[in-house]
């Protein structure tokens, strides 16, 4: 088994990752009509032996370039070459693995502090005397 390494702990298995090229749109010019450079970048998750939280967020963060059969494609068309293309793609990959290998921080819920409460009741009672001084007086009897 053939890894790529992404980070110091993970890598993933080079058989889910499939290559093809394809004809691109964009720069090449005449060149852009007889060659295939663009690459297509095809990465069958269930393969890659990445850990399953790492999977579910790598998933999350793939969007629309996720299939409906666990693929994730990654299209590079960018540069006029097959190679500058295939690194393109590869680093797009890399830096997708990247991000869901790191686990979201855990939001620990605040509370304002006593100071704070004691603002906003102060401002509370005043805006209250505000509006106790725009009633109508009282009808005298």
């Amino acid at each position: 088994m053939a890894a790529i390494a992404v980070t110091d702990t993970l890598s993933l298995d080079d058989r889910a990752i499939s290559e093809s090229f394809v004809r691109a749109s964009g720069p090449g010019g005449q060149n852009v009509n007889k060659l295939s450079t663009a690459v297509e970048l095809r990465v069958v998750l269930a393969e890659t032996g990445l850990p399953q939280p790492v999977l579910a967020r790598l998933a999350r963060l793939a969007g629309r370039r996720l299939s409906q059969a666990g693929v994730l494609v990654i299209t590079a068309q960018r540069h006029r070459t097959q190679e500058r293309n295939r690194d393109a793609a590869m680093a797009t990959l890399l830096d997708l693995v990247r991000a869901a290998a790191i686990p979201p921080r855990r939001r620990v819920p605040t509370r304002p502090g006593k100071a704070a409460r004691e603002r906003r009741l102060t401002e509370k009672a005043r805006q209250g005397q505000v509006k106790r001084q725009r009633a109508r007086p009282p009808p005298d009897s």
